[in-house]
């Protein structure tokens, strides 16, 4: 079954893109959740006005995420993990820890799906991560893993 993505959905597709996925998955899980339609040809149409539409709405909020991105700029993050004696961390940072810590100290709302850790993070330390706020605007952010008391 072809169908149009709404959405970006993990390990199927991004936002937009016309995908084939096997018919349960799509009438029984993508469609009734709000992030499919069926690609028929009404639809294939209608995808150039969703697009077009999306893009205004994006533009529009260009701004925003531009003043966003050069707040998150010039701070470092401040991140507690509990820490044997030799300064490797139990388990490890992740990037919704990240979403939390920019909500918390910046009082962002950032999605964690936009959030890319290039390294994996187990010991305390200075890390940088990437924010993908926009197609044209990607922001880095530097981290402090600290030892929680």
């Amino acid at each position: 079954m072809e169908i149009i993505l709404l959405k970006d959905v993990d390990n199927v597709g991004d936002k937009h893109t016309i995908v084939k996925v096997k018919d349960g998955f799509g009438r029984n899980y993508l469609i009734p959740q709000g992030l499919a339609l069926v690609a028929n040809d009404t639809n294939r149409r209608k995808l150039n006005e969703i697009i077009r539409l999306d893009d205004k709405r994006e533009s529009q909020r260009l701004d925003v995420y531009q003043e966003m991105a050069t707040t998150l700029a010039g701070a470092t993050l401040r991140i507690g993990a509990k820490a044997g004696t030799s300064g490797k961390i139990f388990g490890s940072v992740n990037n919704s820890q990240l979403a939390a810590a920019i909500k918390e100290q910046f009082e962002l709302e950032i999605e964690r799906r936009k959030i890319e850790i290039p390294e994996e993070v187990k010991t305390l330390g200075t890390y940088t991560a990437n924010i993908n706020l926009h197609k044209e605007v990607k922001a880095t952010v530097t981290f402090e893993v600290v030892e929680d008391e």
